[in-house]
């Protein structure tokens, strides 16, 4: 299997994450951002953990980010999606982050916009 190196770009005012192989865009996904007393974060930062539904508010996956207690994860609240409710992470929906995490690997990197 060939190796592709992956890269995503949040884009919180479109609310929208790019996965990108290479330098080709290959899909884009809806998403959840921070509310306006919790926003996400800008900047960027590299996956360095994942975790297969790891409880709680987080849905069917976590990707964690180089910045402690953020990630990309899914949600039990679906309807959520598209809307600044979060404590900062980047919500999916879950069958999407179940998708990304399987696509990605750890060291991927994450640029928020």
């Amino acid at each position: 299997m060939p190796y592709y190196k992956y890269s995503i770009k949040i884009d919180t005012k479109a609310f929208a994450l790019a996965l990108y192989q290479e330098d080709d865009l290959r899909k884009t996904y809806k998403i959840a951002i921070g509310k306006p007393s919790t926003p996400t974060p800008k900047g960027n930062f590299t996956i360095i953990n994942k975790a297969i539904n790891p409880g709680g508010p987080f849905g069917a996956r976590w990707l964690g980010l180089s910045l402690p207690h953020y990630g990309i994860h899914g949600t039990n609240e679906p309807s959520s999606i598209g809307k600044p409710v979060s404590n900062g992470c980047i919500r999916m929906y879950n069958k999407d982050v179940i998708e990304l995490s399987e696509l990605i690997p750890i060291g991927t990197k994450v640029s928020i916009v």
